[in-house]
């Protein structure tokens, strides 16, 4: 008889919140997945991003906040699926709490890793899709390509070069211009 594979063990929000600090983890259907550590182009656009959702949230003077990982998204509970989106904007307060934000965010941007790309193009955009993300963002610093989910209207997959001004569609006049970005990377 052939030996069973080993089973995952699931993870509880418990268990998850006992975690050390140190620990950079997202939780999918219960099962605890590591986090690489950002690269420095990483940690470059997305300060770039956060800066630049942020100052015009704040010139707007809206209710929404931008906020970036390692701040947990509680996507649901059963089974248990906890992200960290690199950068993400919540517009209900109500799902807002000290630890977490509990249900899907606005909009979210996940700036490629080279160790685990599928991770974004395809594990996230799958949850993000299935858990009311209105706006997903896909930044690809390796093939310089901008990828826009529109899940409210319809509109997936729409590519961009690094050098487009790209519309936010959440919003009425938000445009990034990722050529600004582009001159800072290289």
């Amino acid at each position: 008889m052939p030996a069973l594979a080993p089973q995952p063990e699931f993870i509880t929000l418990q268990e998850y919140e006992h975690l050390s600090e140190d620990t950079r983890a997202e939780v999918f259907d219960g099962i605890l997945y590591d986090l690489a550590s950002p690269s420095r182009i990483h940690q470059t656009i997305f300060m770039e991003l956060s800066t630049f959702l942020n100052n015009y949230i704040k010139k707007k003077q809206g209710p929404c906040q931008v906020f970036h990982a390692p701040f947990d998204v509680k996507l649901t509970d059963l089974p248990l699926t906890i992200v960290q989106p690199d950068v993400f904007i919540v517009f209900d307060q109500d799902k807002l709490d000290e630890n977490r934000c509990n249900g899907a965010p606005d909009f979210i941007i996940e700036i490629v890793s080279p160790g685990n790309p599928m991770d974004d193009y395809i594990r996230k955009l799958y949850y993000y899709q299935n858990h009311g993300v209105r706006e997903y963002w896909i930044v690809d610093p390796q093939r310089k390509i901008i990828t826009v989910n529109q899940f409210e209207t319809g509109l997936v997959n729409v590519q961009y070069p690094f050098d487009a001004v790209v519309k936010v569609g959440i919003y009425e006049d938000l445009w990034i211009d990722f050529s600004q970005i582009l001159k800072i990377i290289g």
